[in-house]
Order: C-alpha cells, then sequence, then structure tokens
C-alpha cells in the first residue's frame, strides 16, 4: 500500500483548509542562533506550495529533547525565526503546543500564513510509551485544523519515532507524504534495492554499537565497507592492535571480529585504518603525530595517546574506493572535525565525495554539520539526508512508524 502524496492534496484543494505538517526544525543551536540552517530549508518547499496554494499552514516540530518539560533553551521560537527570515510567507510562533495561544493563532490564522507552534516535546504526551496518551495528544493537535483539516508529515528526521505528531495523527486526519519524505525513501530505496556497483559504504563517528545493525544489513549488501572515526579503533583492537587512549568498546570487541570473519565470506571488504592520527590528549592545542595503526602505542609522546583522525594514507585509500564507486553512503564524520588538526579525514572523504561521479548520499547528522562546517555546499552531494537516525533505520531494515503510519 503507498502513501497518498502532497500533489494530491494539493489536486484536492487546499485553500482556505488548515493544514498540520511535521516539519523538522530540529536545528543546532548557540544561544537563540541556528548555527546550521540546513533543516530548516529542506522544510520549506512543502511549507511553501501549502502556502502558496491558500492553505492555513500548522507546523509541528521538536528542538531536543526537554523531556516533556518547558525548557527555554529548547524553544523554537529561533528555528521559526530562521523561517520566517528564509519564506515568502507570514510566519508567526505560538508560545505553547495545543494551549490557548496555539488554539486562538490558529483560529486566526490568514489565507497563505504560517502557524509554528512550540516545541512539540513540551508536551510529554508526544514521546509517551502509553498509546493512549499520545492519541490523547494527536486529538488535540488535530482539533487545531477545524472541520477540514489535514495531515502531511515531512519530517523525516522524525520517522522512526512513534510519537504523536509523527505516528499518531496519521490515523486522525486525512494524511499524506511530504515532498521531502518521499524523496528520503525513494533514495534509501535505491540503496538498500537496486544499488549501482561498485557500491562503497563509508561509517565513522564515535561508536561500532551505534552502527552495529547497519554493518550487519549492509555486510551482504555492499562491496566495499569502509571504516573510520572512534568506531574504527574497536575493529583494530579486534584485529589484535593495541590502541593506546583511543575510544574503545571493549564489549564489541568480539562482535567486530565476527564482522570481519563473515565479511570475507560473503565477498565485502571491511577496509579499516592502515594509518592514524594520534593525540597527546583531547583537544586543539594536543601535539600530535601520524602512526601507523600497528604503531599507536609508540607516540614520542607515550603509549596512551589516543587516535582522533584517520590518518593522510587511509584517507587517500578511502578517497580512491569513493572514486571508483557508482553508489556511495556515507555516515559519520572520520575523526574530531571540529579541531583543525584532527579535521583533514572527513575533509578528504568529502571532497571525494564531492569529486565523485557516483550517486551519493550524505546520512544525516554528523556528517551533515561535518561537510557544511568544512565549507561544502549541500548540491556537492547526490543528496544529505535530513535525519541520520531515520536513515541508519532504513539501512538496519526496519519499518519506520511515521512512514508506515501514512499507508495505514
Amino acid at each position: 500500500m503507498s502513501s497518498h502524496t502532497l500533489d494530491e492534496l494539493l489536486a484536492a484543494g487546499v485553500s482556505g483548509r488548515h493544514v498540520l505538517v511535521r516539519s523538522d526544525l530540529n536545528v543546532p543551536l548557540d544561544g537563540s542562533t541556528v548555527t546550521d540552517d540546513g533543516r530548516v530549508r529542506a522544510s520549506l518547499p512543502v511549507l511553501t506550495k501549502l502556502a502558496e496554494a491558500g492553505a492555513k499552514v500548522i507546523v509541528m516540530a521538536h528542538l531536543g529533547r526537554p523531556k516533556g518539560t518547558v525548557d527555554p533553551k529548547y524553544s523554537i521560537a529561533p528555528a521559526a525565526a530562521r523561517l520566517g527570515e528564509l519564506a515568502d510567507f507570514d510566519v508567526t510562533v505560538a508560545s505553547d503546543v495545543v494551549g490557548p495561544s496555539a488554539r486562538e493563532a490558529a483560529a486566526s490564522l490568514a489565507d497563505g500564513a504560517v502557524l509554528v507552534l512550540e516545541n512539540v516535546r513540551y508536551d510529554a504526551r508526544e514521546t509517551s510509551k502509553v498509546d493512549a496518551e499520545r492519541e490523547q495528544f494527536a486529538r488535540e493537535l488535530a482539533e487545531l485544523t477545524g472541520e477540514n483539516g489535514a495531515y502531511v508529515n515531512d519530517a523525516f528526521g522524525a520517522v522512526h519515532r512513534k510519537h504523536a505528531s509523527v505516528y499518531d495523527i496519521a490515523a486522525l486526519l486525512p494524511s499524506y507524504q511530504g515532498d521531502l519524505v518521499a524523496t528520503e525513501v525513494n533514495v534509501l530505496k535505491t540503496l538498500t534495492e537496486a544499488p549501482k556497483r561498485p557500491y562503497v559504504v563509508v561509517l565513522g563517528g564515535s561508536k561500532v554499537s551505534d552502527k552495529l545493525a547497519v554493518i550487519d544489513n549492509l555486510l551482504g549488501k555492499a562491496d566495499h565497507l569502509l571504516i573510520g572515526g572512534g568506531m574504527a579503533f574497536t575493529f583494530l583492537k579486534a584485529q589484535g592492535y593495541a590502541i593506546g587512549g583511543s575510544l574503545l568498546e571493549e564489549d564489541q570487541i568480539d562482535t567486530c571480529t565476527e564482522y570481519l570473519s563473515r565479511a570475507k565470506e560473503l565477498g565485502c571488504d571491511i577496509i579499516v585504518p592502515s594509518d592514524v592520527v594520534v593525540a597527546e590528549k583531547f583537544g586543539a592545542d594536543a601535539a600530535h603525530e601520524v602512526l601507523a595503526a600497528d604503531k599507536i602505542e609508540e607516540a614520542s609522546f607515550g603509549s596512551s595517546g589516543l587516535g582522533l583522525d584517520i590518518g593522510p594514507k587511509t584517507a587517500e585509500l578511502f578517497a580512491s574506493y569513493i572514486t571508483s564507486a557508482n553508489t556511495v553512503f556515507w555516515n559519520g564524520p572520520m575523526g574530531v572535525f571540529e579541531i583543525p588538526a584532527f579535521a583533514e579525514g572527513t575533509r578528504t572523504v568529502a571532497r571525494a565525495l564531492a569529486d565523485s561521479e557516483a550517486f551519493s548520499v550524505v546520512g544525516g547528522g554528523d556528517s551533515a554539520a561535518a561537510v557544511r562546517s568544512l565549507g561544502f555546499a549541500d548540491d556537492d552531494f547526490g543528496h544529505i539526508s535530513t535525519g541520520g537516525g531515520a536513515s541508519l533505520e532504513y539501512l538496519e531494515g526496519k519499518t519506520l512508524p511515521g512512514v508506515a503510519a501514512l499507508e495505514r
């Protein structure tokens, strides 16, 4: 069963109707300043289509994890303000989620205008494990739309959550898949169902445990699996290397050993770093040097140094795999890219991906933040996902509740 599309909703007519849209405005903030507006920009096209068609648009979104309490540092207001700066439509912000401010603002909303509700996670029912609590919150959200409302899910970054504004609301209103969600799902289907080979997967980030199910599911699908970031050191330890003070998940060593063995049987190469940038300590001013992966504890500043980036030989090797690929999926930085001394591995991978002719997907989260902070533009890549967690769960083979809800 397939979802109804945004085009179907527009064809049915939305002028004068309230349309509840789940958007992804979960942006990083420095105080009240949005430091990466990628998700706001990604939300704009659907909101613009609806506003231009005369809908009264009510946006639901979350920011951070306020855990069901009103915490000013998690207010949606800065993200909504950035939306207003970028948009060609009027944007107002309610001071609550389903309270008097939201109800009054929704009732007086003009055709073609957009109302952003406060952080939906200020209400504990949004994320409740109790179905009845989520359903009641969803009913209160649906009531904001009056008698002829509709619901559009355009928040791919939240579709892996069984939350009220993502899952339960879809049973209460005529529901449609937003263009952003549709694009993301189609991209991920390409990666999982019919990738053009060679298919290279680049995984980084700090923990192996975060990527276990992805590795497990991709071993029989990818041709080459390139492992960088902090998670690489558990793989190196599994191969018998001494890794000094580098990040290690001791309880995952056996799993990594099993993956290395199974990959050979399945014809998938797992490539781990051959050299590493080792630092005396974690910090921008740390002494550091490049060492072979089997020499980490021979650093000039002692045996407790920690690896904070892949080395230049590894970075170039990874780049060569990416260059020769026809499909590439990348999730997770190669090192501590926020510190210039440990950003070169991530930069080299990003540059190779940007220069590649392959169908390339950057899997959201830290990877998206990394490529933008290193000066790359979104259109340097085939696709930058807005949902790191959702992308990974799809690649694990899991059903995404927010997507499934639209197919009921």
